[in-house]
């Protein structure tokens, strides 16, 4: 009775996770976030399926010294990959908990625009801006972000009259056009502070999960910094946060 229940809790877990990061897909979203995610549950729910005769299979590999290796192995692989994943996320939380300076030059980091309006990550990000700016007068904002495709302005275009028409005075907002990454976002907005004598203290909004990867490549380019996180829609945390959790990696070998 107990492997039973067993058995369809783990398929149980694996289809909420699977429509978890499947909606993604519905929306026209695909990145290595959902469909990793996709391939674990898929992978739940074989399991739950066929564990019995996987548990079987198990134990005749293992009466083989090949067997043997090869399920040592796959541990040892998993291990690591549940050891980075909890590394990745300690460091996600560590980025959207460093509080701002006040009155700090604040950078924005560009997302999708839909046409000429913004996706629901990139106005999530302009509410959290929006309010770092009310609360803090004497603050001056660079918006960072190209022109992708489907995009009929670029990104920054884009955040100055989401920004304007919300109230932020023009004469406060900085507009960079050319970045196409979070590097450039970084690297083309340090170019803006150094021509404008801003200083070397910023303050960046964007998706909570994004603040930790974005503010080592603001260190990167001699940059102190602070976060002003926006909180991620539900349906898009999983997909988003385990997409980061390759980009975390990425620029830590790579960077």
């Amino acid at each position: 009775m107990k492997k039973k229940k067993g058995k369809v809790i783990l398929i149980i877990l694996g289809i909420i996770f699977f429509l978890w990061f499947g909606n993604t897909f519905t929306r026209g979203i695909f990145n290595m976030g959902n469909t990793t995610g996709a391939v674990i549950s898929c992978a739940m729910i074989i399991y739950g399926i066929f564990m019995d005769r996987i548990k079987e299979g198990i134990k005749n590999l293992w009466k083989k010294r090949a067997g043997k290796v090869t399920i040592i192995a796959v541990m040892a692989i998993v291990a690591v990959i549940l050891v980075l994943a909890g590394v990745t996320m300690g460091c996600m939380i560590s980025g959207w908990t460093k509080s701002p300076e006040n009155n700090s030059v604040l950078v924005v980091l560009g997302c999708q625009v839909r046409g000429e309006t913004p996706s629901l990550m990139l106005e999530e990000r302009l509410n959290a801006a929006e309010k770092y700016l009310v609360s803090n007068p004497d603050a001056v904002c660079i918006v960072s972000g190209g022109k992708g495709t489907g995009e009929d302005i670029s990104e920054a275009e884009c955040m100055y009259r989401w920004l304007t028409s919300h109230g932020i005075k023009e004469e406060r907002i900085y507009k960079e056009d050319k970045s196409t990454s979070t590097d450039e976002n970084i690297r083309f907005s340090k170019q803006i502070i150094d021509e404008k004598k801003l200083g070397t203290s910023i303050s960046i909004a964007t998706n909570e999960f994004h603040e930790y990867r974005a503010g080592k490549i603001a260190e990167k380019y001699g940059l102190s910094h602070g976060s002003v996180p926006a909180p991620t829609a539900w349906w898009l945390i999983p997909t988003y946060y385990v997409r980061e959790m390759y980009g975390i990696l990425a620029e830590k070998l790579f960077g």
